[in-house]
């Protein structure tokens, strides 16, 4: 399921070109433009001095502003945003959780076409979960990192899927401590808990505090979920994996999270959830916009076939993350992968399924601005393969 990032003859680009865009600036006339919210046709991006300008095809010649021209087919859009990263090239987050250990993992998903993310620590030792916070105020900015997503352990043993079961807690003064930390730093923070593990308040407290706070991992009622987003709570985390679902005469957390306005990720690799249950959550949502692709990638992503988790070996098999026992332990998809995943099988739109991968996470967690076309780097600047099978930095 990882997509393949090399080059192929349609992003070839010509003899000096990137030569000239550092110097006079230089045009790219793509089959289409991404510019962070739609997918624009009949457009040209003119990079120069580390900065993006869209302007008309049809008024190339009189823009006056220079420079060589790279026509080439495919998108050119703002790199993805990717809100939970376990980890790639090899390395596990909680288990390096250091300034070198989360430039690794930086460095694996910006081969696959991801800008920014959120490195993402789950339930362990406190000791693990501060170390990782202290490597990300370390790196913020650098490499695409842009946050930290902390899943658990404020979680339901219930629910826990692959999380260790000896370090689930209910939230506690030791993260309350540390949440303000990264806070008190300006670290964008999300959090990821069960809304059984939190007593009344503490979801406001956090939201007050500027922490996006996601519901998962939970096995609570659909009134519990509830009363969660009365309190702030913003997004859920990977749809349908994890949670209580849907029945006749309860919806769980499943069923309150697609009737609620509140954001929802979702891992599309056709193996955590069955395509017919996406496409109709998508269609099931009261209002647009708020449907977020994460990859929920580990270390095989631009890695090795195997890692170590809590002491077991996880082995890629046929594209699923599996322990000794057969049971599916993270994932193994890229965020390119993903939008074809969501164009291909859940009937989404390629400029929908770029929002989902991008402008909906940078929405949520107030990053907008950085991800429009405009606003982001050249650097940063992502060539996509008319098939959304292909992608690289235009200058990589």
């Amino acid at each position: 399921m990882v997509a393949n990032m090399h080059a192929s003859p349609l992003m070839t680009r010509p003899a000096g070109w990137l030569d000239q865009m550092q110097s006079s600036g230089a045009w790219i006339l793509p089959d289409a433009v991404f510019d962070g919210d739609t997918l624009r046709s009949g457009c040209a991006v003119f990079l120069k001095d580390g900065r993006a300008q869209i302007a008309p095809a049809a008024d190339l010649p009189q823009v006056g502003l220079g420079g060589e021209i790279w026509r080439t087919s495919g998108i050119v859009s703002p790199g993805f945003f990717d809100l939970q990263v376990n980890g790639g090239g090899g390395v596990l987050f909680n288990s390096d959780p250091t300034v070198a250990g989360v430039r690794s993992i930086a460095q694996a998903h910006r081969s696959t076409g991801t800008a920014g993310f959120l490195p993402t620590v789950i339930t362990d030792r406190p000791e693990v979960l501060e170390a990782a916070a202290a490597a990300v105020i370390n790196t913020l900015g650098q490499h695409g990192i842009a946050g930290i997503h902390i899943e658990g352990p404020h979680i339901s043993l219930a629910r826990r899927g692959t999380h260790a079961e000896d370090y689930i807690r209910p939230l506690d003064a030791r993260t309350l401590a540390m949440l303000a930390k990264l806070r008190g730093k300006d670290v964008p923070v999300m959090i990821t808990l069960a809304p059984e593990a939190v007593r009344s308040g503490q979801i406001r407290a956090l939201v007050g505090q500027g922490v996006i706070v996601a519901l998962g991992h939970s096995d609570a009622t659909a009134a519990q979920t509830r009363a969660a987003l009365a309190e702030g709570a913003q997004t859920f985390t990977h749809l349908f994996n994890a949670m209580s679902p849907m029945q006749n005469r309860e919806a769980g957390v499943t069923g309150a999270a697609i009737n609620s306005t509140a954001y929802c990720s979702m891992i599309c690799d056709g193996i955590h959830v069955a395509p017919e249950m996406l496409a109709l959550a998508i269609r099931a949502r009261p209002v647009a916009g708020r449907m977020i692709l994460v990859s929920d990638a580990m270390p095989t992503v631009a890695g090795p076939d195997s890692y170590d988790l809590y002491g077991q070996t996880i082995t890629l098999r046929d594209g699923r993350l599996v322990n000794a026992e057969g049971a599916l332990a993270g994932a193994h998809v890229t965020m390119l992968a993903s939008v074809g995943y969501a164009v291909a099988q859940l009937g989404q739109t390629p400029e929908a399924a770029l929002r989902m991968a991008i402008t909906h996470p940078a929405t949520l967690m107030g990053m907008s601005r950085s991800f429009q076309l405009e606003n982001t780097r050249s650097e940063d600047l992502l060539l996509i393969a008319a098939g959304l099978d292909l992608a690289r930095f235009i200058t990589a």
